[in-house]
């Protein structure tokens, strides 16, 4: 099986319902009450202010263009070329989670003035039914043939409709080789470091699913899993073995914790990860590891909300991201793949560095899958937050 091959069996077999958000950084879920206005408010509510049907039809571009997405996600020089290119000038607006877009898109009734919206698959189905967000002109992005088909036609949304990827990635650890001198490389290693030799010098990413993960992905568990007694066992890990040894529910080391070296062991996001150690004075000192045996997937996806005002410059962005050296210049600045063909060779021969924090193979994508909001989503955070408190967060 090819490379591509695998990614579409991985990517189409995950379920339609994720959580992945951050309160302070990409993907943190804020809470289940946040889950409640993300899935219940849909289910109660649609947007009948928008008309869903309407479409750019390849007219002058207007002088403006609104994007709703997350933190610090696009290269800014690819922002201000596409101003100097094309003329709309660009505003950005950042979420902190697809629950908080999703609520702001709901309560705007089609008038929320956002243009391009950056929500994450399996919201997709949810966000279409409900008229929050605008049907493609493909025809107006004709950049599109530039994508792997491995990242297209997603479960969510099968004919990409209404969706085009623009960044997936994963979780993994970064460990100080010249303080934990022995070699880690799985999630057993990682918990047994954190509770001995990196004992309160560890974080972790202030995420409830990736918190109980680490027990469920180490215990050959399906991180979704809703049966009671998995999730006492999880609890149990997670709040008297685990925390009392974390210093830090961090979901940005690669902010400030990677460079300055204030932890010795640290859950990341790959991209995330990359940045710290890019940005460390000292980058040989940190180890990547890509968590194993199981990890999680997720991928984010450019959309159009319904009611957007700059319909006609939302498609040229789009069209216009999706060009080949655009999308490298995207990729190292997030540091997340981009969906983009070839864009593995066109990384490597721009000399971009840390690659293998970006690029996977058919075996390790074969480990990863995607997250659920399912039943157990209120007890996940109750966990969250004892973990917290044992930890003194």
């Amino acid at each position: 099986m090819s490379r591509a091959d695998q990614t579409v069996r991985i990517l189409a077999s995950t379920s339609a319902s994720r959580i992945i958000a951050s309160e302070l950084s990409r993907r943190r879920f804020l809470g289940f009450a946040a889950a409640a206005a993300g899935t219940g408010l849909l289910a109660a509510c649609s947007s009948p202010g928008a008309d869903p049907s309407a479409v750019a039809t390849g007219g002058p571009l207007e002088a403006k263009l609104s994007i709703y997405t997350w933190g610090d996600y696009d290269n800014p020089t690819v922002l201000s070329d596409f101003t100097a290119d094309k003329g709309p000038k660009i505003v950005l607006d950042s979420f902190a989670s697809n629950e908080e877009m999703i609520s702001k898109l709901v309560a705007a009734k089609g008038t929320s003035g956002y243009d391009i919206v950056v929500p994450t698959g399996p919201f997709i189905p949810q966000m279409v039914e409900n008229k929050l967000l605008t049907k493609l002109n493909l025809d107006l992005i004709p950049n599109l043939t530039h994508m792997d088909p491995a990242f297209l036609g997603q479960a969510w949304d099968p004919a990409n409709d209404y969706s085009i990827c623009k960044a997936w990635g994963t979780t993994g650890f970064v460990y100080d080789k010249t303080k934990i001198t022995r070699e880690l490389t799985s999630w057993d290693d990682f918990i047994d470091a954190a509770q001995n030799e990196a004992s309160g010098k560890t974080s972790v990413l202030d995420d409830p699913a990736e918190l109980t993960g680490l027990y469920f992905w180490t215990h050959g568990i399906d991180w979704n899993t809703t049966d009671p007694e998995h999730l006492d066992a999880a609890e149990n890990f997670v709040v008297n073995d685990l925390a009392p040894h974390v210093a830090a529910f961090d979901s940005y080391p690669g902010g400030s914790a990677i460079p300055q070296a204030t932890h010795m062991l640290m859950q990341a996001w790959n991209g995330d990860a990359r940045i710290g150690i890019l940005e460390s004075p000292d980058p040989d000192r940190w180890v990547w590891r890509l968590g194993t045996p199981a990890t999680e997937l997720w991928m984010d996806n450019w959309a159009i909300a319904a009611g957007a005002p700059n319909p006609e410059a939302a498609h040229a962005f789009i069209n216009y991201v999706l060009e080949p050296e655009v999308q490298v210049r995207q990729l190292d600045y997030i540091g997340y793949h981009t969906g983009a063909s070839n864009i593995e060779d066109l990384a490597a021969e721009n000399d971009l560095p840390m690659l293998d924090l970006v690029f996977f193979g058919p075996e390790q994508i074969a480990t990863m899958s995607t997250g659920e909001v399912t039943e157990a989503q209120e007890r996940i955070v109750e966990i969250w937050n004892k973990a917290r408190a044992a930890a003194g967060a």
